[in-house]
């Protein structure tokens, strides 16, 4: 891998991990047009450019995050004054991310052998999944569900459920959590957040996962070349931080649908790429 497709790979993951279009599929896709195979230097470069994206997330909701730290480790009561600690909103929040990471720490746990095999089985299910995502984007447009006040404990592991399923390669993480969120009647104007923030936990454990694992083989440093992961890491932190606040007022806007339409037409290519090249 060069600089040059480094900078192309991350600024894809770093736009599309945010947007509803599944940053796996397209990290896929432009390696497979790059003609790249799977090895450690592609390990670690995914690696990099994920975790940079988590970096990113962390600057744009600096706030969001500060606001639960202070109020986890806070001594004093809710702030309604209705409770104790555990009816405290920052509590609460915080309790979702919690529930919410219990699916996909069970996928990571019992099935990531399963998901690597999907993962190394070309783009046809890539295209597949993409379908998949604009299905989703489309129906929680259509849906009206009733709206509710907050995210429950119940909202959050079905949200959970999706970010699992979301594994799949062109299964969009952002797009299936917030689509699951709006089909459950929450409103637009905290979904997004809280799928940017949920996601922050088992991307960084997964990225210690795959940085041990690629300890364990011979040579990864000589084929991590270091200009690539620089230049990929860079790239997909500042197009992160771009694509993180721009999502965040598409999705006040409702504007998802577009995304719908944009993944169904990719789909349809990826397949028929994978099928006739």
């Amino acid at each position: 891998m060069d600089w040059i497709e480094a900078l192309i790979l991350g600024l894809v993951q770093g736009l599309t991990e945010y947007l509803p279009v599944s940053s796996s599929g397209h990290l896929a896709i432009g390696q497979a047009l790059f003609g790249m195979e799977d090895g450690s230097a592609n390990l670690m470069f995914t690696v990099a450019v994920h975790v940079a994206t988590v970096l990113s997330t962390l600057v744009v909701l600096h706030k969001e995050i500060a606001w639960i730290v202070k109020g986890l480790f806070s001594s004093s009561g809710a702030q309604n004054g209705n409770g104790g600690y555990w009816q405290k909103e920052e509590t609460r929040y915080a309790l979702n991310i919690l529930v919410s990471m219990i699916p996909v720490g069970i996928v990571g746990l019992f099935f990531k052998d399963q998901v690597e095999e999907i993962f190394g089985s070309g783009l046809l299910v890539v295209g597949c999944s993409l379908l998949l995502t604009a299905v989703l984007l489309i129906f929680s447009y259509i849906a009206r569900p009733r709206p509710k006040e907050r995210i429950s404990l119940l909202d959050a592991f079905v949200i959970g459920i999706a970010q699992a399923c979301a594994v799949l390669p062109g299964l969009s993480r952002s797009g299936s959590t917030i689509a699951t969120g709006l089909l459950l009647g929450n409103k637009k104007e905290t979904l997004a957040k809280f799928s940017f923030l949920m996601v922050i936990p088992p991307i960084l454990g997964e990225a210690l996962l795959d940085v041990l694992k690629a300890m364990k083989g011979e040579a990864v440093m000589a084929d991590a070349q270091v200009l690539p992961l620089t230049v990929g890491f860079v790239a997909a932190f500042v197009s992160g931080c771009f694509a993180c606040k721009w999502m965040i007022g598409i999705v006040k806007r409702g504007k998802l649908i577009y995304f719908g339409f944009y993944c169904a037409l990719l789909g349809v290519a990826t397949i028929l790429y994978s099928l006739l090249g």
